[in-house]
């Protein structure tokens, strides 16, 4: 079993930074891949960012190059997520999930193992 709590989510001006914070328990950190998902309302869950268990290997959504980076330290057991130049359209619930095969950054949600309850980011103009 992994347990993942968000932290971090909040009310931010367009243009604006945050950084989304996941902390994880129950297994080895490294054991696992951990990724970043987000539902706004009416649509479905889309994949942002994810990085593999050792921290090598990364992976970003289009819409979220050069704006977003995912990161990780192992040694805190904590994945993060600093969105930089947030726009409106970044509005939605953010959710961090765990992959059990460490080496992908796999862009399915059905490939990941373990949810967070969610972090809402609200971005207005």
């Amino acid at each position: 079993q992994v347990q993942l709590v968000e932290s971090g989510g909040g009310l931010v001006q367009a243009g604006g930074s945050l950084r989304l914070s996941c902390a994880a328990s129950g297994r080895t950190f490294t054991s696992y891949a951990m990724g970043w998902f987000r539902q706004a309302p009416g649509k479905e869950r889309e994949f942002v960012a994810a990085v593999r268990g050792g921290g090598n290997i990364i992976a970003y959504a289009d819409f979220v190059k050069g704006r977003f980076a995912i990161s990780r330290d192992n040694a805190k057991n904590t994945v993060y997520l600093q969105m930089n130049s947030v726009k409106p359209e970044d509005t939605a619930v953010y959710y961090c999930a765990a992959n059990l095969d460490s080496r992908t950054t796999s862009l399915k949600s059905s490939h990941y193992d373990y949810w967070g309850q969610g972090t809402q980011v609200t971005v207005s103009s």
